[in-house]
């Protein structure tokens, strides 16, 4: 297994990286065919449909939704019924994310002004929120807790988790997950169908106001086209970690930190930067001393050989101005003094501090939220939290006094977009 090597003295480098980064997000005609066919059929006719779609995709034989909800004993049956270790480990991991995301909730403001005038603004939580968590062999319990705690943080009122089951294949973490939060309703479908059924609503699921949580090419389309019918939280690209390392760090750690990534799918990207040449090779026989012990190592491969690099950079401030350029999902400061580069970043879905700071600790229980942007989106949106479950409406309350010293620059304003009705609204109530 080979990764390239890139050097930023090289004249193409710039190029050569932008098309390293490339991803296209679209799916194919094929896909996009069939999800415009799943979500027209659901919402024509809601539950036949999402039946239909369960027994044929997820090979589940049910004659009704009921049969697909999973009730709330079962879930607390799975939760009683784990190893111990399991038990408190997802415990401990709830409270941290918990903890996090409590800082995060946003209150209710309103100010003032001389004359009486009053502003403000209120925060509301989203009454319904979906959250789709991918099922059977792929199962996560880690996205039930950091879909599903942010939204019961922000006070949403209730949450409804679809999973699918195919052959009736549930996992035990992720019920009990879903049992420790305090999911509301739980069914078992899966696929664009799940996403229609939340989206629009079926006899038995209700519309829910927004969906997140992850998903295959199929979910990710279906996403993308109920996208303002519902609010969603992204439409994520593959996983991603940039390394920026000083080279005093442990090359078996950072070899390991590249393949946490890669392990997860063929498109998965794990990219180091680093200054010093010695330690990128060390690196790189790191990779190939580990890979034949990881378990997953052939899809590692793939994604280190198609998608990895190790770059040699002049120094870490052209380290960290690559880093904005990459916009990484994550971003590991593998250095001795990463406080130092912290101000220089400016773009990253979340930063990783110190040797000691492995990046799936934060996929599992360090408190911030997994779900972060992807594909360079880093330069302009931020992982999920408690603000993506909250609403926010501006609050006005103009006095008497007010309207005086308002209603001639709004007068003025409309008129000069030639809109006479909003002028007059103004002008009546300046007498």
């Amino acid at each position: 297994m080979s990764i390239r090597r890139l050097s930023t003295r090289e004249p193409e480098f710039l190029s050569t990286l932008d098309a390293l980064l490339a991803f296209d997000n679209s799916t194919d005609e094929a896909i996009e065919r069939t999800v415009a066919e799943i979500l027209a059929n659901v919402r024509t006719l809601g539950d036949p449909a999402v039946l239909d779609y369960t027994r044929r995709f997820d090979k589940l034989e049910a004659t009704n939704m009921a049969q697909l909800e999973l009730p709330r004993h079962e879930l607390k049956a799975a939760f009683d019924g784990l190893p111990p270790a399991q038990r408190t480990a997802l415990e401990q991991a709830a409270a941290r994310v918990k903890s996090y995301h409590e800082r995060q909730k946003l209150e209710s403001w309103e100010y003032t002004e001389a004359d009486g005038t009053r502003l403000g603004q209120k925060i509301t939580p989203l009454d319904r929120a979906g959250l789709y968590v991918p099922g059977g062999k792929a199962a996560y319990p880690s996205s039930v807790l950091m879909n599903a705690l942010p939204a019961k943080v922000a006070g949403v009122r209730e949450l409804i988790m679809v999973v699918p089951t195919p052959r009736g294949e549930k996992n035990a973490l992720v019920l009990a997950a879903a049992h420790l939060v305090g999911v509301d309703r739980v069914f078992a479908i899966g696929g664009a169908q799940a996403v229609a059924a939340l989206a629009y609503g079926t006899q038995t699921i209700p519309q829910v106001d927004k969906i997140v949580g992850p998903g295959n090419a199929y979910v990710a389309s279906a996403k993308r086209r109920v996208f303002g019918t519902v609010g969603i939280d992204m439409v994520a690209g593959p996983s991603e970690v940039l390394i920026i390392s000083d080279g005093s760090g442990d090359p078996d750690w950072i070899a390991i930190d590249l393949f946490a990534q890669a392990e997860h799918d063929e498109l998965a990207q794990s990219i180091l930067l680093c200054p010093d040449a010695a330690f990128i090779e060390r690196v790189a026989a790191s990779i190939e001393k580990l890979l034949p012990t990881m378990s997953r190592k052939d899809v590692i491969s793939a994604s280190i050989s198609g998608r990895g690099a190790l770059i040699h950079v002049s120094d870490l401030d052209e380290a960290c101005v690559i880093a904005n350029r990459i916009a990484p999902e994550h971003l590991e400061l593998s250095v001795e003094n990463p406080r130092a580069l912290v101000d220089k970043i400016r773009h990253a879905g979340a930063i990783f501090m110190g040797h000691y700071t492995s990046e799936s600790l934060g996929d599992y229980c360090a408190g911030p939220n997994h779900v972060l942007p992807t594909s360079r989106s880093a330069r302009f949106s931020s992982p999920l939290g408690v603000y993506d479950f909250q609403k926010r409406s501006s609050l006005i309350e103009v006095s008497r006094v007010g309207a005086r010293t308002l209603g001639p620059i709004a007068s003025t304003l409309a008129h000069g977009e030639g809109l006479t009705a909003h002028a007059r609204a103004a002008e009546l109530r300046i007498a």
